[in-house]
């Protein structure tokens, strides 16, 4: 935990830290790694798979915590909207099947623990087809074959995967920028930031004001409410708005990548917040909080490792959810739909 802090801390300082210079001849050999593994892909000696459908990956050039699984879940709803049938493909990281290569459907009777927790989250959130493999193309073959009525693919994380042929992406990133600008893992960077967007590429800042130079609009986020976990579960609207919270005391449950942008979210809304932040997909059994606690505040992501069927009443009286308002500027919903329209199939 400890390494991991501080690994963390250098990447996102925009000076160069003793750390990352130590560690920046390490980084040199990943992205010689990173170019033998797409090097036949890019040079046209292994042919991706092309779908019946366009295909949109949604991604980034940082590791975690940008804000991918929101832009997923809006950038479809918002593209269902305007008469879309989206399906959505995931490597499903953090899950625990012992079949991962094999596709599944995410369904209400799954389990986060199984299928990864934002694949479930998405899943539950949209309604829409989810499918989870640990090849990107075998999920969207069996997505494809399941849901004939699915005219658009959306490819979760899938910005550095070359194996499924893609017609647009998206790529996302936060108030953190490009960090100290160096590659993994001296730096945040899963690849080279480029100097000019790339061709049919639409970015998206998940912050208040473009964090690079590179352009593109901002996302708005903000908290929509926070309600009982067995009515969040239930699909219920939160019945209580934000200001019923100011100047309670909570206990701020987060294992997300960044999940001090949720902490300070709740402290904006007037909490006094006790924070405990956890690794990025942690797992929640045990509970990594005292089991006395008389109110637990946690992310939509955290939630969906709890069902209430599975929980003690008094447990699940504690927890509660706070819910997301994540919204896309309609000029990145006009950019995507010019490039996917045109291979659009009637």
């Amino acid at each position: 935990m400890a390494l991991r802090d501080a690994l963390q801390r250098a990447w996102w300082r925009p000076r160069l830290s003793a750390v990352s210079l130590l560690l920046w001849p390490v980084s040199r050999v990943y992205a010689l790694v990173r170019w033998a593994v797409q090097g036949p892909w890019r040079w046209g000696w292994r042919r991706p798979w092309h779908a019946p459908v366009p295909v949109l990956v949604v991604g980034n050039w940082v590791v975690g915590g940008a804000g991918k699984t929101p832009t997923v879940m809006a950038v479809a709803q918002a593209l269902q909207r305007r008469g879309w049938h989206p399906g959505i493909v995931s490597r499903g990281y953090g899950g625990q099947r012992s079949d991962a290569a094999k596709p599944l459907q995410i369904r209400a009777d799954s389990a986060a623990e199984e299928t990864g927790d934002e694949p479930f989250l998405m899943a539950l959130r949209t309604g829409l087809p989810v499918w989870v493999c640990s090849q990107r193309v075998a999920a969207a073959q069996a997505l494809c074959a399941h849901h004939p009525e699915v005219d658009v693919l959306i490819s979760d994380d899938g910005l550095q995967h070359m194996a499924l042929a893609r017609d647009a992406q998206l790529v996302v990133l936060d108030d953190r920028g490009a960090g100290n600008g160096l590659q993994l893992p001296a730096g945040p960077l899963r690849e080279p930031l480029p100097r000019d967007l790339p061709p049919r590429t639409v970015l998206l800042y998940n912050a208040a004001r473009p964090s690079t130079p590179l352009p593109g609009p901002c996302a708005r986020r903000r908290l929509a409410g926070i309600q009982p976990l067995v009515a969040w579960w239930q699909g219920a609207p939160a019945m209580q708005g934000l200001e019923a919270w100011h100047g309670r005391r909570v206990l701020a449950v987060a294992g997300i990548g960044h999940p001090d942008r949720f902490f300070v979210m709740l402290e904006q809304a007037g909490m006094e917040v006790e924070r405990c932040a956890l690794p990025d997909h942690a797992r929640l059994t045990p509970r990594p909080w005292p089991a006395d606690s008389p109110c637990v505040v946690m992310t939509e992501k955290d939630a969906v490792k709890l069902p209430p069927d599975q929980l003690s009443a008094a447990e699940a009286a504690a927890l509660h959810v706070a819910t997301l308002d994540f919204a896309i500027p309609d000029s990145t919903v006009d950019a995507l739909e010019h490039l996917l329209l045109p291979l659009r199939r009637t």
